[in-house]
């Protein structure tokens, strides 16, 4: 099912922890269609490049199994950690903050990945925060 031009449920719902159920309820499917047309806005950002997604939305037991914390973006539809080929994570982050888009949280993780949200509800604003985690821990993006 397409969610919008590029992205469809398959690849914001897919796991490979396929022993678990991960389809979204109504509420996560809506912020899915949400996160979708944000992923174009990305998509226009780094100049029409190919976006991959690792993971989005996962349910619970998904989310679990990988380790994450309930409180994650990813529990609600709200967040996609991506990659771009022919771009290193911090040349994603570095074009996202340098545009206009609405992002809620960007995160360069372990230089392997891109974390990136929109608020939790259509109606927050976002806070545009800018992070780094690796193996020395968290920290604001500089």
């Amino acid at each position: 099912m397409q969610l919008s031009e590029h992205f469809t449920l398959e690849e914001l719902t897919h796991t490979d922890h396929r022993q678990f159920d991960n389809t979204p309820n109504a509420a996560e499917m809506a912020n899915l269609v949400r996160l979708a047309a944000f992923l174009e806005e990305v998509k226009t950002v780094i100049g029409g490049k190919p976006v991959m997604i690792n993971s989005a939305f996962r349910s619970k037991a998904v989310n679990d199994a990988v380790g994450s914390k309930d409180s994650s973006q990813h529990r609600m539809a709200c967040a996609a950690d991506i990659r771009v080929p022919g771009m290193t994570p911090d040349e994603v982050v570095k074009a996202v903050i340098a545009s206009d888009i609405g992002y809620d949280q960007i995160i360069r993780e372990f230089d392997r990945w891109t974390h990136i949200s929109v608020p939790n509800t259509k109606d927050m604003t976002p806070r545009r925060q800018a992070l780094i985690i690796d193996k020395s821990g968290t920290r604001v993006y500089a």
